[in-house]
């Protein structure tokens, strides 16, 4: 019986090759069964980062200050897919508010519009024409409305959202979920006292123009532009600069502002 050399460039390259196989079907075999975990982690994360912006969950906890769970404080919100250019709402019945993502349809040349530069202030190049409000309503109205909103920095796109008060004026909270702004510097966007001090700040002025203002040092209280500003990032202009310019687009015309100023028509703000 003929020997076999295990140290064979022939063995070596099967026992190369099964392994490979193994480990391959393995790896799939992961990746299909905990897809259903990631999704789940994934729409929890982006109930916690909604529910932040809307002051309803606090920083760093999984439960509201009356023990309330974050399904729980969820499930007073209300999906509603919007036509931006239009303000109006998109029919449930045609359109899937569970499975759309407006980032995506934002790549996708026949869902969304390209904007010149004298429109991109937040230097999204394009703008999805459908987009997600979430919406919590009260008997006189709607008490909070959250937007996904997104903007450059210095170093990428920052993604995150802003919450109104149901004045649909009054800023209730902003916070971020992705960027790859520097730590220290631009990162201080995640403080969760700079991102206290947005709750409050004023957002249109008396004509319905998006005036928010970062600043190195704010007015005195007895300015009108005081209601309007937030304290700048320091030591991170470029941040600073693409926060404001966000803040602003998606508020304005462009962005939700033309949706705002329908459900203040309908007499749907509060006070």
């Amino acid at each position: 019986m003929a020997k076999i050399d295990k140290d064979s460039l022939t063995n070596t390259f099967l026992i190369a090759v099964f392994l490979c196989l193994v480990c391959s079907v393995v790896v799939s075999s992961l990746a299909v069964t905990l897809k259903p975990i990631q999704q789940l982690n994934k729409e929890l994360d982006q109930k916690k980062n909604i529910l932040r912006a809307a002051g309803m969950l606090p920083a760093d906890q999984d439960v509201s200050s009356d023990g309330r769970s974050i399904e729980e404080l969820f499930a007073e919100f209300t999906v509603r897919a919007v036509d931006l250019r239009t303000g109006e709402y998109v029919d449930d019945v045609e359109f899937d508010v569970t499975s759309y993502d407006p980032i995506r349809a934002a790549s996708d040349l026949s869902n969304s519009v390209a904007l010149s530069p004298e429109e991109d202030v937040a230097t999204l190049r394009r703008r999805e024409n459908v987009s997600l409000v979430y919406l919590k309503a009260s008997s006189s109205g709607i008490d909070k409305i959250v937007m996904p909103v997104r903007g450059y920095g210095l170093w990428g796109t920052l993604y995150g959202y802003l919450a109104l008060d149901g004045d649909l004026n009054t800023i209730a909270g902003l916070g971020f979920y992705q960027h790859k702004e520097t730590p220290g510097l631009g990162g201080e966007v995640d403080n969760s006292k700079w991102k206290a001090s947005w709750q409050g700040v004023r957002l249109y002025n008396d004509v319905g123009q998006p005036q928010v203002k970062l600043v190195k040092q704010r007015s005195a209280q007895s300015n009108p532009n005081a209601e309007y500003e937030v304290d700048a990032l320091s030591g991170a202009t470029f941040t600073t600069k693409g926060v404001e310019n966000m803040v602003n687009y998606w508020t304005g015309d462009d962005g939700f502002g033309t949706y705002i100023s329908r459900l203040r028509s309908n007499g749907l703000a509060q006070g």
